[in-house]
């Protein structure tokens, strides 16, 4: 066999691909385990998504390619949400390119803008997608850290003018995985600002502004006027609408840019199954302001469920108002040492503080995204182990 790529060499392999591994062997000697570790919506979406799904499937026309770009009705559908939710007008044609999830949105942007010598501007801590996206091409990565002393908000003013002369793309997440911080519109226009004496690509990864409590209404930077010049901000239905595994989301904005990251995904792959475009359609447009409310709650149940046993579980954490996840701080012994040990002994699986860069060390990341019986089972669990934990 020939060696493969030397890129694989900067490239680990994905951190919850090993999770999953371990997990598979734990479950294989018969183990029951609890996977607080991963944000993976438990609830289906809603049921006339699955039957716009169903229906358009049945047709006979609808098996072929749906186009590179997606169709039009996606498209405008897509455009008729971010006017609703945000009040931002953006036109379907140019300004809005489908996804297969966000994800390998967020690799195959820094495909279409990094070459060897580029730089990206990346949160640590933060998704692996940025960092990842960045070393597939080539490119180098300057680490923004995100700190709770600084509400986990970058500092722009900090980065040395020599690696602005190589920064190509600045990478933001809020309302943010993982820590669950919020930013607000002042923050979105210093970035823009800075974006733009720099010349610099915004992109915003904003897959939970609708996963909000309290009241919280998550803003998007292209609320800030001139914005799209500037900015690409990547979108997902995975948390929204409880549709993870269809694997269906969006990049707006910026014209120029989603022009650049066409060029790569068609290169790449061929769009989505035309259903599920057209359920894609349904949860735009006939989810309701109601239903997010009543899903919602079910998270910040469990969210607060976690939160009241952080005390009794060696944690603590800020309350998040957003997302899946509670960012916590292990106030006892070694971060990592904690998970393997939550894992082996009390069968509950957490996200290592790591897994999202340097600055994780620590730390741990709980989802809210199973049931809320098997959440309280899981608290009940690391009470009795940490009871015993030394």
């Amino acid at each position: 066999m020939p060696n493969p790529a030397r890129r694989l060499n900067n490239l680990p392999k994905y951190a919850f691909a090993i999770i999953d591994e371990r997990l598979r062997t734990l479950q294989k000697q018969g183990a029951d385990i609890i996977r607080l570790d991963i944000g993976n919506p438990d609830l289906p979406p809603a049921d006339f998504v699955v039957e716009a799904l169903c229906k358009s499937a049945q047709q006979p026309g609808n098996h072929g390619y749906a186009g590179y770009s997606g169709t039009p009705t996606f498209r405008q559908a897509v455009a008729r949400y971010y006017h609703r939710r945000f009040g931002v007008v953006l036109d379907p044609d140019r300004e809005v390119l489908p996804l297969i999830g966000s994800k390998e949105g967020l690799v195959n942007f820094s495909l279409a803008y990094l070459d060897a010598g580029d730089l990206a501007l990346v949160p640590d801590v933060g998704y692996p997608s940025y960092r990842m996206g960045a070393t597939l091409a080539g490119a180098d990565v300057h680490l923004l850290p995100l700190r709770d002393e600084n509400e986990f908000l970058p500092d722009l003013d900090s980065i040395p003018d020599q690696v602005l002369r190589r920064a190509k793309i600045l990478w933001i997440n809020y309302p943010n995985n993982p820590t669950g911080a919020i930013a607000d519109e002042p923050f979105y226009e210093k970035a823009l600002t800075f974006c733009r004496v720099n010349n610099i690509l915004l992109a915003s990864d904003n897959p939970y502004c609708d996963v909000t409590f309290e009241g919280y209404n998550a803003p998007s930077p292209l609320q800030i006027e001139g914005a799209k010049n500037q900015t690409i901000e990547f979108i997902s239905l995975s948390k929204t609408y409880n549709m993870a595994g269809w694997r269906v989301g969006a990049a707006v904005g910026s014209a120029e840019a989603l022009s650049h990251l066409l060029t790569v995904k068609s290169n790449l792959d061929s769009g989505h199954f035309k259903p599920i475009y057209d359920a894609a359609i349904s949860a735009l447009d006939q989810t309701d302001d109601a239903w997010l409310r009543s899903r919602n709650a079910i998270y910040q149940e469990r969210r607060d469920l976690i939160m009241h046993a952080l005390p009794h579980i060696g944690l603590e954490a800020r309350k998040p108002l957003g997302t899946l996840y509670i960012w916590a701080k292990v106030l006892r012994g070694n971060a990592q040492r904690y998970v393997e040990s939550a894992l082996e002994d009390a069968h509950v699986s957490i996200a290592p503080g790591t897994v999202y860069g340097e600055g994780g060390e620590g730390y741990v990341r709980l989802s809210t995204s199973v049931s809320t019986l098997r959440i309280l089972e899981a608290i009940e669990r690391l009470k009795v182990w940490y009871s015993k934990y030394g």
